[in-house]
């Protein structure tokens, strides 16, 4: 058995393409058909047409594959490599790659522009994830602070 005939309907527009292809094989006029379902005669025309040419697979429902993506393959792979390089190799202020600066960079290496909106996903599909960063100094002294802790702090601490 193939996908068509197994799988339940991905939602109600299928199963009421599904169910008149099926009325119209028990022999029923399509107008009867159209007037059962409450759709146009002329839908019900179409759902036969398409189920006689491509078979019930025809009447599923498809993704819609949308645009073309504006950077190829080839692209999309050399991204994570550039970034790589850092903000400050762009001329960015911090070591923080944002949606913003990632679309300027990817106008300025490959003559795309994006909206800073759709440049997460672009980046999920590069395997980057979105990061909050850290607000620690970079000066920070971990044994330091643990010494403090055990020491001056236990000091401080109200006793009892």
């Amino acid at each position: 058995m193939n996908r068509a005939t197994v799988e339940p309907p991905a939602d109600w527009k299928e199963a009421r393409r599904l169910r008149a292809w099926e009325l119209v094989q028990q022999g029923w006029k399509q107008k009867d058909v159209a007037a059962a379902l409450g759709v146009t005669k002329g839908a019900v025309s179409q759902w036969v047409s398409q189920a006689r040419q491509g078979g019930i697979a025809a009447l599923r429902r498809r993704k819609h594959p949308g645009g073309r993506p504006k950077l190829d393959d080839g692209q999309r792979e050399r991204l994570p490599e550039l970034l790589a390089r850092g903000p400050g190799a762009y001329g960015f202020n911090g070591e923080v790659w944002t949606r913003g600066r990632v679309a300027q960079v990817i106008e300025q290496e490959f003559g795309v522009s994006y909206d800073p909106s759709q440049v997460g996903r672009i980046l999920k599909g590069c395997g980057w994830s979105q990061q909050k960063p850290a607000l620690r100094s970079t000066q920070r002294d971990e044994e330091a602070i643990a010494d403090w802790r055990e020491r001056r702090f236990a000091e401080l601490k109200k006793r009892p």
